[in-house]
């Protein structure tokens, strides 16, 4: 999907009251593609959480509600004692896997020029 250019009658994706706003802002923050990856299986939150150094217990338990409520991921309770929690993608999740790992890969192939323009621009701000 390309993304429509300003001025185009597909600009609806510009207006603050388009449907996809809310939608890119819950599954595209950094927890939300972070815990995705993590899922290429079935995991438990604390395994989900083990894995994602720096992510708390509320930001995760937050980022996993929003991914439910928006069907990337399914909460499966565990006839277990005491009773654990899985986490798995869903079919729709799994669609986004191809084009997250795009993103990630474009982000580690660049990461080294993108933080040697951003010394070269806070030696400007700060001269």
């Amino acid at each position: 999907m390309a993304i429509p250019e300003a001025g185009t009658s597909a600009d609806l994706v510009y207006r603050a009251d388009c449907p996809s706003r809310p939608i890119l802002d819950q599954i595209a923050d950094k927890w939300s593609m972070m815990v995705m990856a993590v899922l290429n299986e079935p995991r438990r939150f604390n395994e989900i959480k083990r894995s994602l150094e720096g992510v708390t217990q509320r930001v995760l338990t937050q980022t996993l509600r929003r991914l439910e409520r928006n069907g990337m991921i399914t909460r499966r309770v565990l006839p277990t004692s005491p009773v654990g929690v899985e986490y798995s993608l869903t079919p729709l999740g799994e669609s986004l896997r191809e084009p997250f790992s795009r993103l990630y890969d474009w982000t580690v192939d660049n990461a080294d020029e993108i933080q040697q323009h951003q010394r070269q621009y806070d030696q400007h701000i700060q001269s």
